[in-house]
């Protein structure tokens, strides 16, 4: 059943979206400022499900891609998330019917809010991750063959480009330079697919997810309760740590936020390494949990997410491990968003503890 987003569901949407944005994909309060604006302009957003997407629909992806920590100084803009549909739709010489989210997690959840109000356009309660992950070709549909391109940018000076590739691995490499030269972050428009092929790659629900889980985070609070323990309650996983934030190195590099941090507790001391998300956590030489599951550092106490560029000395914090969608533990999907893509050498571990061993792929 389709349901509406408003200004007021922006909030609950944006403290969801931060939690399953495992420390990347951007501070979504940004986006709900964008969101908020378009929404106040244009009308609330109507949000409609699986169940009520035509097979023919032309359903596309609305995102930002860049280093998160660049929007702590450059803010988005709705120019460019219009830029980058109408020259996508340009190409494709098809008009979209629908927006929908690559990612759940961070900015990229609100993000479309503000492209489907400015279009006046339906947006899908769905993702192509069930997470933050911090490349083009790393979401679901890559793995049903769906590709990136044409894949269309365009950034806050007015420049827009469109990419044809030959695979989505080359989509993220080329438009990650062009986004450097661009000021480290554009507004990108792609992965257009029909609406069968949406039900059958996408996350389905995850808009929905986030706002339940924000609104569980407020719910905790209002009752005196734990709200860390209630965000590992509501995804499925478990606290792996607590501590304080005694070391944190960062540098912004070919469109990345890279870096790690280091957290000191009770119980000896948790590293995480991330690019832009949280990668792998190690409590010293052993390895903890790693991507595809997710990794979240959460404020102790009022259990807001805590993003990778929001790290700070001193911080206290508590460090939550949850299952990611059982299909990014299929090999292929490993090899995409394990932690050996990355160049760490270690098995991907999942939030319980356990080594993937590859062959889960159920939806």
């Amino acid at each position: 059943m389709s349901w509406t987003i408003d200004t007021a569901d922006l909030h609950r949407l944006s403290r969801g979206a931060a939690v399953y944005g495992t420390g990347g994909g951007g501070d979504p309060y940004v986006g709900a400022l964008l969101a908020a604006g378009a929404i106040a302009e244009h009308g609330p957003v109507t949000v409609v499900t699986q169940d009520e997407l035509p097979d023919d629909a032309v359903v596309i992806t609305v995102a930002m891609l860049g280093a998160p920590t660049v929007m702590v100084e450059k803010l988005p803009n709705l120019d460019e998330v219009v830029a980058s549909v109408r020259a996508l739709e340009a190409v494709l010489g098809r008009a979209v019917t629908h927006v929908t989210c690559a990612e759940v997690g961070g900015v990229n959840s609100t993000i479309p809010v503000a492209a489907a109000a400015a279009l006046g356009l339906p947006l899908l309660d769905a993702d192509g991750m069930g997470r933050a992950f911090p490349e083009v070709q790393m979401v679901l549909p890559t793995l049903y063959g769906i590709t990136a391109s044409p894949l269309a940018f365009a950034d806050d000076k007015g420049n827009t480009g469109v990419l044809t590739t030959v695979d989505n691995t080359w989509t993220e490499r080329i438009v990650r330079v062009a986004a450097v030269e661009m000021g480290c972050s554009v507004m990108i428009a792609g992965f257009a697919m029909t609406g069968a092929q949406a039900r059958e790659c996408l996350v389905q629900g995850s808009l929905r997810a986030c706002v339940e889980l924000g609104a569980a985070v407020d719910a905790a609070r209002a009752e005196h309760a734990d709200p860390v323990t209630r965000v590992a309650d509501v995804l499925g996983g478990r606290e792996v740590f607590a501590g304080k934030v005694v070391d944190v190195e960062r540098v912004t590099t070919t469109g990345f936020a890279r870096g790690r941090a280091r957290i000191d507790g009770p119980t000896g001391t948790l590293t995480l390494e991330f690019q832009n998300e949280h990668l792998i956590a190690r409590a010293g030489d052993d390895v903890v949990v790693t991507t595809p599951d997710l990794i979240m550092v959460l404020e102790h106490d009022s259990g807001e997410a805590v993003t990778t560029e929001g790290l700070r000395y001193g911080q206290r914090v508590r460090v939550v491990a949850a299952p990611a969608d059982p299909r990014w533990h299929s090999a292929e999907a490993l090899a995409m968003v394990g932690p050996r893509y990355f160049g760490y050498d270690v098995p991907a571990r999942r939030y319980d503890g356990r080594v993937s061993d590859g062959v889960e792929v159920a939806a």
